[in-house]
């Protein structure tokens, strides 16, 4: 889930069940589907699809369904086109929502997300309602090894990056949207191997619920997300990442 780091869930994806990897690995067939259909099938031509895989293989994802999943977008196997989709509206406290959705029929899509915010205390909203409570930042992460954060921000810099975050076991790298790109291409030259560099929505300021909302809120995200049409989920409440 996406209130804080994207990281949190790439680290805890070997304790998920088999149902929930199945879900990670639809949404991320999805990805690799329209990265495919706009930059073709060569990863190494298409730094999109090259993240994606990467980000797969982070979520033990099996090269034969990263291989297929590849094949099927590029019209080997069959073809479907997803649509990118988002929506936005307010969870309960007064808490803001994004969900973005990779979605093969917006009805439906648009069905699920509605339900599930009125089943738990939510109100959709129209585009835009939330959105600016958010900043969007290029993130790229790498693991610490024995890099230290003073050197790793110098780097960053010289780079043209604007932040390094001390995220744990690894450091996270942000930089403008439009720069991540270069960002990276700067940072590999130096010698760093990234994680997941991906365009995330970070919130400018966290809202605190009481426990009786947080579940409740929580329950409204494990609604969304349960859906394969849904591929993330961004908010602005402060939740213990050890339950996200």
């Amino acid at each position: 889930m996406s209130g804080h780091s994207k990281w949190h869930n790439i680290k805890n994806a070997k304790e998920k069940s088999d149902a929930q990897k199945g879900k990670i690995f639809t949404k991320i067939g999805r990805e690799i589907a329209v990265a495919v259909k706009t930059g073709g099938a060569d990863p190494e031509s298409n730094g999109k699809l090259k993240d994606l895989i990467s980000k797969a293989k982070q979520n033990n994802m099996p090269n034969d369904t990263i291989s297929r999943s590849i094949k099927k977008a590029s019209g080997e196997l069959g073809s479907i086109n997803y649509e990118e989709c988002s929506y936005e509206g307010y969870g309960v406290g007064g808490s803001a929502v994004i969900v973005r959705c990779l979605t093969d029929n917006k009805n439906r899509t648009a069905g699920d997300v509605r339900h599930a915010f009125d089943k738990f205390g939510g109100s959709l909203g129209s585009l835009g309602c939330v959105s600016f409570l958010f900043d969007r930042k290029g993130v790229l992460v790498l693991e610490k090894g024995n890099l230290s954060e003073d050197d790793v921000l110098l780097m960053a810099l010289d780079a043209d990056a604007e932040d390094v975050k001390d995220e744990g076991d690894v450091y996270e790298i942000v930089c403008a949207p439009e720069n991540l790109s270069d960002v990276k291409s700067k940072l590999e030259a130096d010698g760093l191997s990234f994680i997941s560099s991906e365009v995330e929505f970070i919130p400018q300021n966290y809202v605190d619920l009481d426990e009786k909302q947080c579940d409740t809120f929580q329950k409204m995200v494990d609604k969304l997300e349960e859906s394969d049409d849904v591929q993330e989920v961004i908010h602005n409440v402060n939740l213990d990442d050890e339950e996200e």
